[in-house]
């Protein structure tokens, strides 16, 4: 196994290195991470796991999922789980395949973890490189071409997939809500790319609304300019706002708790917005002439606070986790994959199984794998023997038990409702137990 050298970032001058200046940063030595080190030589599958994780395949490329009619589709990429019937789950993934033969698929699960259907969710599209999950239940799956839209998919498929021109015509990679201020996040794939926030009109309807470009001064304070022409009529979107900040490359996207992070192939960044003070700085970045974090792309937070990151990179592919205190260690390598990359990195709700991608493997159309082991979960709170109950706490418990409402801010008993990362995310994706107020969501059915 390659040995690797890592660097995290420690200076505050994320504007410099946005624009291609290098940053000062603190050297990390690889090491084995929270998991060990990986296994000397890999599984029956080719894949290189610390001790006590194992790997199953789960679909091939172009062969019919097993225990099902469907046949997998060719070049899987971004993918993400959200909780299906009965204690189960359904696992979404894109196709990056070409023009008008793309599309998103789905693997449902039973409560015991084994495959029982599979299907497609979007068809007709082009380049479905990442997305992101709503807090309505829906992906939102990026075309990643030049004339590339955001696609709305019902993970179910019992609803049509809808295209979101208003949320800008570019080379789409990712996206990510913030659910607290009612947000889109968007990454571009491209040199020359920009970082978007759109701003539906009506959330969550994502039909109509306001698409801005980010830029960033050297202290890493974000302005947002608006882009003129989002549907890129008669200019590239990236090009209509000149001013506004170069990201060389952006990938994958996440929000949790307030803080949106998200990576950069093209230099190998990972960035870190601060979603309520608008700023953002750079949590880890390359030095010149240093073999580091090899082309981050797909990325997915685990219940535990993890930052996992797919490599795409040919040769030696790894999954690499960033922890919460700044560890930087391979969890997962191919092996006679060579020319292929990893995608579509995602949690089932018990946070023991992760599902993965090689874009290329087996016969050049991919596979899809689940990676099942002792993932580390958060440490449950501890509780007292004695509880004292307080003189409010017990009213509201009374009024809510005499059919009254429980809500403080006047929204005609509007509940509270756990969306975090979204209600479909609590439960698929194992964010924790916070839950926000909101208003009811009256998502409109894709049509």
């Amino acid at each position: 196994m390659r040995r690797r050298s890592f660097l995290l970032a420690a200076a505050t001058a994320p504007g410099f290195a946005v624009a291609g200046s290098r940053i000062a940063l603190a050297q990390v030595e690889a090491g084995d991470g929270p998991y060990g080190p990986l296994a000397s030589s890999p599984d029956a599958n080719g894949i290189l796991l610390p001790d006590g994780f194992s790997s199953r395949v789960l679909a091939t490329s172009g062969e019919t999922v097993a225990g099902t009619g469907y046949v997998w589709p060719v070049f899987p990429d971004g993918g993400v789980v959200f909780p299906g019937d009965n204690g189960g789950w359904i696992y979404v993934s894109n196709s990056e395949a070409g023009e008008g033969t793309s599309g998103v698929s789905a693997l449902v699960f039973d409560a015991s973890g084994s495959v029982v259907d599979a299907y497609s969710i979007a068809t007709g599209t082009t380049r479905n490189c990442a997305g992101g999950p709503t807090p309505w239940g829906t992906w939102l799956s990026g075309e990643e071409y030049e004339s590339g839209v955001i696609v709305e998919c019902d993970p179910t498929g019992a609803a049509e997939a809808i295209r979101h021109p208003a949320m800008g015509v570019f080379i789409h990679e990712a996206a990510c809500v913030d659910p607290e201020r009612e947000v889109v996040y968007l990454t571009e794939d491209a040199p020359d790319g920009r970082f978007y926030r759109f701003t539906p009109d009506n959330y969550p309807d994502l039909s109509a609304g306001l698409l801005e470009a980010a830029q960033i001064d050297d202290a890493g304070n974000v302005t947002w300019l608006t882009v003129p022409d989002p549907i890129a009529t008669a200019n590239k979107t990236r090009l209509q706002v000149p001013e506004s900040t170069v990201f060389n490359g952006g990938e994958g996207i996440w929000y949790r708790d307030g803080i949106v992070w998200f990576v950069t192939k093209g230099d190998g960044g990972v960035w870190k917005l601060d979603a309520a003070a608008q700023t953002i700085e750079a949590v880890y970045k390359a030095a010149e002439g240093e073999v580091v974090l090899n082309g981050p792309d797909n990325i997915v937070l685990s219940e535990f606070g993890d930052v996992f990151v797919c490599e795409d990179f040919g040769e030696d592919q790894q999954v690499v986790l960033i922890t919460p205190d700044g560890v930087i260690a391979p969890v997962l390598q191919l092996t006679g994959q060579s020319g292929s990359e990893l995608a579509g990195a995602a949690f089932d709700s018990s946070g023991t199984r992760m599902y993965v991608s090689s874009q290329r493997g087996g016969t050049g159309g991919g596979i899809t794998y689940e990676i099942t082991g002792p993932f580390r979960q958060p440490v449950a709170p501890t509780t007292t023997s004695a509880t004292t109950v307080s003189e409010t706490t017990k009213a509201i418990a009374a009024t809510t038990a005499a059919g009254g409402s429980a809500s403080d801010d006047g929204d005609d008993g509007a509940p509270i409702v756990p969306i975090g990362i979204g209600a479909a995310l609590v439960a698929a994706l194992g964010f924790g137990a916070y839950r926000l107020r909101t208003r009811p969501v009256s998502r409109p059915p894709l049509e």
